[in-house]
């Protein structure tokens, strides 16, 4: 894999998930966008609470943000990054959760999939 800075690819964070990589997918949406579909195995962390959490994050060897659209994603990296404590490569997903629907599935949490049987 080749470290091309602070982005990877849907296929490159795919071969790492399926490979059982460690790696720890943060998400930064809304915690309702998230319930609606998300990166299997990934973790919600609202960007607005991302500064409280961080210290969380930094003891990680590799952490992937993602975002509607790989934007808001890049600023999250520059904040993990510029925690004192972060010793491993936190990366972008490029593109954001519009270039991993294109050729991946999301899923959706409980709550939201218990909701969508409901008849009423």
């Amino acid at each position: 894999m080749t470290d091309d800075g602070d982005e990877i690819s849907s296929g490159e964070l795919y071969d790492l998930l399926e490979n059982g990589e460690e790696v720890r997918v943060i998400d930064i949406r809304s915690s309702g966008e998230f319930d609606r579909g998300a990166i299997p195995g990934s973790e919600n962390i609202p960007f607005q609470e991302l500064p409280q959490k961080i210290e969380g994050l930094a003891d990680e060897e590799n952490v992937v943000t993602v975002c509607p659209h790989g934007k808001a994603s890049l600023q999250a990296v520059r904040i993990i990054d510029s925690y004192e404590g972060t010793t491993g490569t936190v990366r972008s997903l490029e593109g954001g959760i519009d270039a991993w629907t294109r050729e991946y599935e999301l899923e959706a949490s409980e709550e939201t999939e218990n909701e969508a049987d409901a008849p009423f």
